[in-house]
């Protein structure tokens, strides 16, 4: 959320960063593609004389611009992206660098090759993916195994209590390939922060229809942040941090990546680290919004498989 795309004040942002880092946050996950390279170049500042504080990851993979190689996971864009990143970033490594989205169109093989070599030449420490399926995960390791490359060693999912999809297969395909586990949008874009006129809040800007409370789904999720927020006060704590703690208590998870635009989001989340949720309130939170379940389908953007997308790939 630094940048054009959130928080466009440099110096702010820095300060946030900094105040996460005094605070005992040690993770910094960032992208390529947020604000076109602003955020890294954000991060970087921040980090200057803090680096060996920091586990610091970065994505690559979506769209930096309109050539179509400037995005994907072919060895020649892997190597462009990681220099550029890493000269945004001011470091000379990364210590986990993600795929943003599958790439349907490269070898796997390919991908593992490339981002092996960049693990030989110390440029990054390790690396992971970011929005696979369970098949995909599962394709990866098989690949990595057959072709004697280093594997995917993390995988960053979307996970809220309205985006409860992972614990059906991810979940429980990273536990079995001894996979750590990154999840972001523990509020789910917002839903869960207790707010209101979501109409109107920043994140609406970029996906407006997502958060209409008069459609059948917004109807759906403001009933159940309700009920959720009534649980949370009666159990002495807010929405997010509930939502927060949440995530943070489902065995597979490793790290809770948070995106405050403010020092007052970040501040109020803060308290979340430390909050243990007792089975009894896992298992009312599980009668409002039941494992697995996943309230908006739409929430998953830009990771519909192109079998799925592309109708002629649909017609015999």
């Amino acid at each position: 959320m630094f940048g054009s795309m959130g928080n466009s004040d440099h110096q702010d942002a820095v300060r946030i960063i900094h105040r996460a880092l005094d605070a005992g946050i040690n993770l910094i996950d960032t992208a390529d593609v947020y604000s076109g390279g602003e955020s890294e170049e954000i991060v970087g500042t921040a980090i200057r004389d803090r680096r060996d504080d920091v586990v610091l990851a970065s994505k690559f993979g979506l769209p930096m611009g309109a050539d179509a190689n400037q995005r994907g996971a072919s060895r020649r864009w892997i190597v462009r992206s990681v220099e550029n990143s890493l000269r945004r970033l001011g470091t000379d490594h990364l210590d986990l660098y993600q795929l943003h989205r599958p790439d349907h169109d490269t070898d796997p093989a390919e991908t593992l090759s490339a981002l092996s070599d960049l693990v030989q030449a110390g440029k990054i420490l390790a690396f992971g993916s970011s929005m696979f399926p369970a098949e995909l995960i599962v394709e990866a390791q098989w690949t990595a195994e057959r072709r004697g490359t280093h594997r995917f060693l993390t995988e960053q999912t979307m996970y809220s209590i309205f985006t409860r999809r992972p614990e059906a297969s991810v979940f429980p395909v990273a536990q079995r390939h001894d996979l750590g586990v990154l999840t972001f949008s523990p509020l789910n874009g917002g839903w869960l922060s207790g707010r209101r006129g979501l109409e109107s809040s920043h994140r609406a800007t970029m996906r407006p229809d997502s958060y209409d409370s008069e459609t059948p789904t917004g109807q759906e999720k403001a009933a159940a942040a309700a009920k959720l927020g009534a649980l949370a006060a009666e159990a002495g704590m807010t929405l997010p941090q509930l939502a927060t703690a949440f995530v943070r208590a489902h065995p597979a998870v490793t790290s809770v990546l948070i995106g405050p635009r403010t020092q007052e989001q970040l501040d109020s989340l803060l308290p979340a680290a430390d909050i243990e949720l007792s089975d009894d309130l896992l298992d009312c939170i599980d009668e409002i919004v039941p494992p697995g379940t996943e309230l908006d389908p739409a929430d998953n953007y830009a990771a519909t498989p192109p079998a799925i997308e592309h109708h002629l790939r649909r017609r015999g």
